[in-house]
């Protein structure tokens, strides 16, 4: 039985703080009219994870016409708040919880996610990915638990290798990841962070992704 044909939307680094509104108005107008199954957003929501910026965010994406999932983008986590960045990261999706990190079942595809963004790691930059084990073994495990026959489109919010932009990935365990992705029925992994776009197959030594 050939596969339904699903049509995606993705978006990524809205950046509200300094969002366009001109283009914002246009997308939602577009997911009003093509009616998309999903819309994936891969992150970086805001730009300083600021109330203000998060409360407009909420309104925006809760007003999409389409099943939304959401990745936590580095510029998601508290920039200012220390504690809250430590102890509840994720508060400030109060309004769009039900969205953030969600496996869109689609049918014959399904949408899931994979942790990249963290609120701590052994480097300077904290900006950058990392895939720890325990995402990843989420991730593969939610994979491994679709029906037979199922395709999986990944979300992450860093690319998981360098794809050649000026901006870098430099994200820890991407290779990794890849690899054990393309031993899955994984048609693709949709990302964000570097803000320029690019469509690059992977060679992993399990296969293509």
């Amino acid at each position: 039985m050939a596969s339904e044909l699903r049509r995606i939307f993705h978006l990524s680094d809205i950046h509200f703080g300094l969002e366009n509104n001109r283009a914002l108005d246009w997308v939602k107008q577009e997911i009003a009219e093509q009616r998309p199954d999903a819309v994936a957003i891969t992150g970086d929501l805001t730009m300083r994870a600021r109330h203000r910026e998060f409360a407009a965010a909420t309104q925006w994406i809760n007003s999409l016409a389409a099943p939304v999932t959401v990745e936590v983008g580095n510029h998601d986590m508290p920039y200012f708040n220390l504690l809250e960045r430590f102890l509840t990261p994720y508060k400030r999706f109060r309004g769009m919880k039900e969205k953030v990190e969600q496996e869109l079942d689609l049918g014959s595809l399904a949408i899931v996610p994979l942790k990249t963004a963290v609120r701590m790691q052994p480097r300077l930059n904290w900006s950058k990915g990392w895939v720890t084990g325990r995402a990843l073994e989420k991730c593969l495990a939610r994979i491994d638990a679709l029906p037979p026959g199922t395709q999986a489109l990944v979300t992450v919010h860093h690319p998981l290798r360098e794809v050649g932009t000026q901006g870098t990935a430099l994200t820890r365990g991407g290779s990794k990841a890849l690899a054990e992705l393309a031993k899955r029925n994984v048609i693709g992994v949709l990302s964000g962070h570097v803000h320029d776009a690019f469509d690059i197959m992977e060679d992993t030594p399990h296969g293509p992704v």
